[in-house]
């Protein structure tokens, strides 16, 4: 039997960013983040469950939504961007979110016809320097299924 003791590896809070493809004003690295810096959510299921007499069929999908909250500090230029892109067209299209890992970890996801949905309450008693931005679009999954297409 081989050593049970693994190497768990670490996280680097240097390494988590947000990069867009048609937007790179907005692309987001450490510097402009505060203590929650990146989040993200994958919704609903990457395989539904379709239930018939005897069993149950599969039936995989090719997307799943994906919500994106970014804690940008509002003292920063950064924060305004979004604002601006915001009020202008919160359309911002494709990008890139990278986790806290180094190589060998989770790897990057491609995320999907982005918009930015909206800011989260924002305090203005000077105790909270946060500007939570909620960034919603789509992430595919079972890219296997396009070959049998």
């Amino acid at each position: 039997m081989g050593n049970p003791l693994i190497d768990y590896g670490s996280l680097n809070r240097l390494r988590a960013s947000v990069v867009w493809t048609n937007h790179p004003e907005l692309n987001v690295t450490p510097a402009f983040l505060g203590d929650e810096a990146i989040r993200l959510s994958l919704d609903g299921a990457s395989v539904d469950y379709l239930p018939q007499l005897a069993g149950m069929v599969t039936s995989p999908a090719v997307y799943m939504g994906v919500t994106v909250s970014i804690n940008l500090v509002k003292t920063q230029q950064l924060s305004n961007l979004y604002k601006l892109q915001m009020e202008s067209d919160a359309r911002i299209q494709d990008g890139t979110v990278r986790p806290d890992v180094g190589a060998g970890g989770l790897s990057p996801y491609g995320i999907i016809n982005c918009a930015i949905m909206g800011v989260r309450e924002l305090g203005f008693g000077g105790r909270d320097a946060g500007f939570m931005v909620s960034i919603r679009g789509y992430y595919p999954v079972n890219n296997a299924l396009w070959a049998a297409a």
